[in-house]
């Protein structure tokens, strides 16, 4: 007779949910330069903002803050033991808002709120819709989000609730963006490496942001571990095996980090994500697949009582194994380009002349 280890954890499968369950997340992170130098070794991204202290210095920050997409990685990866260590896949994020920067030396812990839940009709599976809160060691928000998950049930005979499925706003306003404290007048275009500000972008307009980046497995395997994403789907090809891929995952937030640091050719001077709409993760990313990004101004927005930061609402498409000159994207019908992977509508801020 086999006994069951009782010390071990196999997580939460979409019968462990209960709407208002409140989940205090283990393990906080203190995050540390070498973190910064990591993401940049990851992704290559250069904005100057995250890069230099001198550059932030200017602006009249302590030093560099760290990468608005690290502490995305951090937050999202203290969740998972307790929300998608059994996900089949992420569906799908809402209401991101990213708040005071965080530093080299900050240490962030996770807390999450369940708001809804539904079955699948398969009655294999279901979504699991949770809101997730970043604190620092003084108590400020760092990022607050929605995110919905869908989750293997351990026993798809198990009983469940009546579907709850909570009403997620549209998008952030632009007078509920968080802006940091600090000043434009020493902001460097040149040092930026762009000349565009707020005032050069249009709604509408469409920027290629020209160049791919192959996305090996060793890439998203040292994420995944660098974030403690402890997510099967991520890191376990003898179990990626037997899913319909027959392989591992790629972490989507690894291709997000991918197409911002892309979108540099083209905004440079977007030095904060500040908030995310929301976006989809249209189809799976695999080893070997080669991201381009293309983005599109939904919207402008001026910030108020600042004349020197604007918001720019932009929409990111990550495609793999496809150039996005021509960007692909939707089709007439609502379909997707079979090349797209990533749909992401989030604000941007930048600074105004």
């Amino acid at each position: 007779m086999t006994r069951r280890n009782s010390k071990t954890e196999t997580g939460n499968f979409f019968e462990d949910f209960r709407v208002g369950q409140e989940i205090r997340h283990a393990t906080p992170r203190t995050l540390t330069e070498a973190d910064a130098a990591l993401n940049v070794a990851l992704y290559g991204s250069r904005f100057a903002i995250n890069s230099s202290d001198v550059f932030a210095r200017a602006l009249g920050l302590p030093r560099a803050p760290l990468d608005d997409l690290l502490v995305f990685h951090v937050v999202i990866g203290k969740t998972v033991p307790d929300v998608s260590v059994n996900a089949v896949a992420n569906l799908g994020y809402a209401e991101f808002r990213w708040g005071v920067p965080v530093f080299p030396g900050d240490t962030l812990s996770v807390s999450s709120t369940v708001l809804g839940l539904r079955e699948n009709s398969n009655k294999q599976s279901g979504v699991v819709w949770v809101r997730s809160v970043g604190i620092n060691q003084r108590a400020e928000t760092v990022l607050d989000y929605i995110r919905w998950v869908m989750v293997h049930k351990r026993d798809p005979a198990a009983g469940v609730a009546a579907p709850t499925v909570p009403k997620t706003a549209a998008a952030v306003a632009p007078a509920d963006l968080i802006v940091p404290d600090l000043s434009m007048m020493g902001y460097d275009d040149e040092a930026a490496g762009s000349a565009h500000r707020w005032e050069d972008y249009a709604p509408g307009e469409r920027i290629d942001h020209v160049s791919g980046m192959t996305l090996e497995d060793s890439d998203h395997m040292f994420s995944t571990r660098l974030y403690q994403n402890t997510a099967r789907v991520h890191f376990d090809a003898h179990a990626g095996k037997t899913t319909r891929f027959g392989r591992r995952l790629a972490y989507g937030g690894h291709v997000i980090s991918l197409a911002r640091a892309l979108s540099f050719n083209g905004l440079a001077n977007g030095f904060r994500v500040a908030a995310i709409n929301g976006g989809s993760h249209v189809a799976p990313t695999f080893g070997g697949d080669t991201i381009y990004a293309w983005s599109e101004v939904l919207e402008k927005a001026a910030l108020p009582q600042r004349n020197d930061i604007g918001a720019l609402r932009m929409r990111t498409i990550a495609t793999k194994d496809c150039p996005c000159a021509d960007f692909p994207g939707k089709a007439a019908d609502g379909k997707y380009h079979p090349a797209v992977v990533l749909d992401l509508d989030y604000w941007l801020l930048m600074p105004r002349r």
